[in-house]
């Protein structure tokens, strides 16, 4: 009995994994001596399901979008959408899952960093009922310290500032059901930050874990400003406690101005020696205040900014053209 019940089970998710399917998505942008590589060792791992593979090029100006369109010429589970110019990893990312049709939708890199190895556990953890799995850097030997330093920071920052709990050592090398893929494609969102978004959901999560390798090719697209950028879309997208904060350190600074003015009237009416203003408290003063007033204004700024872009309501990208693309 035991026997007929494992081949029973064995034979049920034989005809799952052969009738599900697998949408995977590859942002790009000049990775064009990453394709192939990527390829030989994706392509193996994706046969062994229902698939389709759609390159999202992002401007790229290398001729990337050339050489994925001779492979998908080819070979029609392999699809292609390209941009008019570069809108950014997040779009790309978005209008992949606008146009993926699988069962499951898993997000990577081009640059081999997000190791294709890792699916299969991926796609097991999903058919036991994860519709989130992320996959998790076990070590980020390969990446700088000061690169390790200020996305641990970044994600202490918004952990505390967000309502929200952001996985740390996570990027956007993870599997989506779709349920939390039809979730994502109802939010409006010009600026998405995904991880947080994907999280906001609060759909059932699960990890794999894997050991971060070099790029295959290539130098990191992600510079000291887009990293910025980046962590302030994210914190500014889950949280508005930094505008409570600019809220407090006005107060803070009034509350010290009203001391000083009280410090003075009692030195000059009631303190027994001679008063003298000097020129470094008043250069203090003005510093702090001036520092207080610009920081709260940025704060705001940045707040004022996402609403701005959110009322032009402008196309969150421009597709140039769809290989294989129903």
């Amino acid at each position: 009995m035991d026997s007929h019940l494992r081949s029973t089970a064995a034979i049920n998710s034989f005809l799952y994994t052969n009738t599900m399917l697998i949408s995977i998505i590859i942002p790009v942008f000049n990775e064009k001596d990453n394709i192939h590589p990527l390829l030989d060792v994706l392509l193996p791992i994706a046969e062994n399901y229902a698939h389709e593979i759609i390159f999202v090029n992002d401007g790229s100006r290398d001729g990337t979008d050339k050489i994925i369109r001779n492979i998908a010429s080819q070979n029609k589970q392999i699809k292609l959408i390209s941009f008019n110019r570069n809108f950014g990893h997040q779009i790309a990312l978005m209008a992949g899952y606008s146009f993926a049709k699988g069962d499951a939708v898993i997000s990577m890199d081009a640059d081999l960093q997000d190791p294709p190895s890792a699916i299969p556990e991926m796609i097991e953890k999903w058919q036991n009922g994860a519709k989130i799995v992320y996959a998790k850097r076990k070590r980020r030997d390969v990446d700088s310290v000061f690169k390790k330093k200020t996305a641990a920071f970044f994600y202490q920052c918004i952990n505390m500032l967000s309502d929200i709990k952001i996985s740390e050592n996570v990027g956007d090398f993870r599997l989506l059901d779709r349920d939390a893929v039809d979730y994502l494609k109802k939010l409006p969102e010009h600026s998405p930050f995904l991880r947080g978004l994907v999280a906001w959901g609060g759909y059932k999560e699960d990890y794999v874990y894997f050991d971060r390798e070099e790029r295959h090719s290539g130098k990191t697209h992600y510079s000291i400003s887009k990293m910025i950028n980046f962590a302030l879309d994210g914190i500014t997208s889950f949280s508005v406690k930094p505008l409570r904060l600019a809220t407090y350190m006005g107060f803070s600074a009034g509350s010290f101005g009203f001391l000083g003015i009280m410090y003075a009237i009692i030195g000059k009416f009631f303190l027994p020696i001679p008063w003298v203003t000097g020129w470094t408290g008043i250069f203090v003063g003005i510093m702090f205040i001036g520092g207080v007033q610009l920081i709260t204004i940025g704060i705001i700024g940045e707040y004022i900014s996402k609403i701005y872009l959110e009322i032009l309501k402008r196309p969150h990208y421009l597709l140039k053209e769809k290989i294989n693309i129903d």
